[in-house]
């Protein structure tokens, strides 16, 4: 099984994934904020690809991305914060999520290669239709490396068997029509849009956009399989840049995050 599946069926509880973008503020303490989400307790950890048009994404990771690409981060500074965080952390899923521009300028058969051999377990790439998927797919199949699709409130029952089609390790549910860290979702019509996936699929749903407290992480956290929480740990990166006690701060916010989940 794959480190995410591995995950997923170990947990008697919904899992907790924890976002932030590589190289933000600088290389050395964005591996440190990564490190310390693990220690705080994420069970899967999203590592953004900078890109300068994060064109689903809201502010706080806007910035990021645009903070990180000013200190040198690029394709290859990602996946050696992969690498490098492999060295001690054999265990914690690692997805990388971003856009399709970065990954296809790399190449799409030496970026599969290169982020499997850094030690990637899945992918997500948000700008990316089904319909335009396939190179990717025939890129990443002789890797493992899964492709987890994003499903919207707008995602009808006649969309989802088209992504559902070569989707693996998790599906990320957007819980709002809107960009990352702006608004909160109607847990209702989350619910019950969640229950209707269910029923054409066995894979996990986990549920992001909005999630940014411990009462977010319980709420949605009775709906989905995972909640994803992402604006809220960029933005306490960005608000301790060069302070020695930011990954202590993100671990703890983590740690208070999972605690919820227990």
């Amino acid at each position: 099984m794959s480190r995410i599946e591995t995950t997923f069926k170990a947990l008697n509880r919904p899992a907790l994934i924890s976002f932030i973008t590589a190289g933000d503020p600088d290389y050395a303490q964005s591996l440190s904020a990564m490190k310390a989400l693990a220690a705080g307790g994420a069970d899967i950890i999203e590592l953004g690809m900078p890109f300068t048009d994060p064109m689903a994404d809201g502010p706080a990771i806007q910035l990021a991305s645009e903070r990180a690409l000013k200190a040198g981060a690029s394709m290859k500074t990602t996946l050696q914060m992969v690498r490098d965080f492999r060295a001690d952390n054999h265990d914690t899923p690692i997805v990388l999520m971003g856009y399709y521009n970065p990954v296809l300028q790399y190449g799409l058969e030496a970026f599969a290669k290169d982020a499997s051999e850094a030690g990637a377990d899945g992918l997500i790439i948000v700008d990316i239709p089904p319909e335009e998927a396939d190179p990717l797919l025939d890129a990443i199949q002789p890797y493992e490396l899964d492709l987890i699709r994003l499903i919207t409130p707008t995602s009808d029952e006649t969309r989802l068997p088209k992504l559902l089609n070569g989707a693996s390790g998790f599906l990320y549910y957007v819980s709002i029509t809107g960009v990352t860290g702006t608004a909160q979702a109607d847990s209702q019509a989350v619910a019950a849009h969640i229950n209707t996936i269910k029923q054409s699929t066995d894979l996990p749903v986990a549920i992001g956009f909005g999630i940014k407290t411990a009462d977010d992480v319980q709420r949605f956290a009775a709906i989905g399989d995972a909640v994803v929480v992402g604006s809220a740990l960029v933005q306490t990166v960005a608000d301790n840049a060069g302070n020695d006690q930011m990954p202590e701060m993100l671990r703890g916010q983590v740690d208070a995050l999972s605690k919820a989940l227990a």
